[in-house]
């Protein structure tokens, strides 16, 4: 899957909406995987969207998206399974994951898991290594509020100085 067509339809899909469901579109894209906030705070922010309120919305969706993944798993895991039996070599984002998770742990993976191979990937991951749902679920959070952080910090200052927005 190419990234560029998959940036201009977010944008565009952002830019097109208007007022609250702006932030609804931005809440709704960060629970997506592949999408996340990554992709949808910069998008949001590079639009002219208020820098506070996509972070607290981009953070909720893709927290609550995380959560509903750590309540599933065991569904998620048992179709990833029938999936995997069907190819021969795990997913890219897989397997990065999962080095995250020999060298560094649930911390290094909470907190490098979404930039390197997606949250959703990295709790998945977690959570088939046998670590606790709670444990998980606090650490991604952790992670993902990092992450929220640095992208709405940046993001802002790029567009500052740009003069985007």
């Amino acid at each position: 899957m190419s990234l560029v067509p998959l940036l201009v339809d977010v944008s565009s899909t952002i830019e097109e909406a208007t007022g609250f469901l702006q932030y609804l579109l931005v809440f709704v894209f960060a629970a997506i995987p592949v999408i996340e906030i990554l992709v949808v705070i910069p998008i949001a922010i590079g639009l002219g969207l208020d820098p506070v309120l996509t972070g607290a919305v981009a953070f909720a969706g893709n927290v609550l998206s995380v959560y509903a993944l750590v309540v599933f798993y065991r569904r998620v895991a048992n179709w990833l399974q029938r999936r995997r039996d069907d190819e021969s070599e795990p997913s890219d984002r897989y397997a990065r994951a999962r080095r995250l998770w020999d060298r560094y742990g649930l911390p290094g993976l909470a907190l490098g898991g979404p930039v390197l191979a997606g949250v959703h990937v990295a709790a998945l991951v977690a959570l088939l290594a046998g670590s606790r749902s709670r444990t998980v679920a606090a650490w991604m959070t952790t992670g993902i509020f990092v992450w929220t952080i640095v992208l709405v910090a940046a993001s802002a200052y790029g567009v500052s100085v740009l003069g985007i927005a």
